[in-house]
């Protein structure tokens, strides 16, 4: 069985204050953007909403208004996804080819390419074994995980001392050519996000 990883460019700060805000304006508009999806995951999921976990729509409710949460950990997947559509309609969608859909341990084949090149800051796996902001309860599945400007930053200049050690030397980390571009392409998102103050990066694995 696959996964994909859906990779959203924003404001990490101002995202995690969306939850628990009570903007009803802003429930409003999800609702109108995402009505369609909401129905057809209520129907994929109606099994687990008749066994009491939460239809999308209040899903989605509970994570703008900070609650309330079921109590049953196995209906935490709704508000992950509530999360999602949050951060889905609030930041913009980075290309993800490399990573959708993967297989296995891929993200921590990724993670290993990463470290090779010097880069420990941030990490892919991180965007499938995370937890969404407090107060939303941790789901397995989908798994959350963000990269914050700070962590961008720190990982884009361990990338440029190994790129210069590299340079000198002549030599650079064996990797295969499919690591290569997975890791150009996580070199790609910290780069958009680096242009813009503030910015990071938030993940989905799914």
């Amino acid at each position: 069985m696959s996964s994909s990883l859906s990779v959203h460019l924003l404001d990490v700060t101002a995202t995690r204050a969306l939850v628990g805000s009570g903007d009803n304006q802003l429930l409003e508009v999800i609702r109108a953007e995402f009505g369609d999806d909401l129905a057809r995951d209520d129907d994929y999921h109606s099994d687990a909403i008749e066994q009491g976990a939460p239809t999308s729509d209040e899903a989605l409710h509970a994570v703008i208004h900070g609650g309330p949460f079921s109590e049953n950990r196995d209906h935490a997947f709704q508000y992950g996804y509530a999360y999602k559509r949050l951060c889905s309609l609030t930041g913009a969608f980075l290309p993800n080819d490399c990573f959708t859909p993967h297989k296995g341990d891929w993200l921590s084949v990724v993670d290993q390419g990463l470290k090779a090149l010097g880069i420990t800051a941030v990490s892919v796996e991180a965007f499938s074994h995370g937890a969404p902001p407090a107060p939303l309860p941790y789901s397995y599945t989908p798994g959350c995980g963000e990269w914050t400007p700070d962590h961008i930053a720190q990982a884009l200049e361990q990338f440029e001392t190994t790129k210069r050690a590299v340079d000198e030397s002549g030599q650079a980390p064996p990797l295969e050519p499919e690591v290569v571009d997975a890791v150009m392409q996580c070199l790609g998102w910290m780069r958009h996000a680096q242009a813009r103050p503030g910015f990071g990066i938030i993940g989905f694995r799914a």
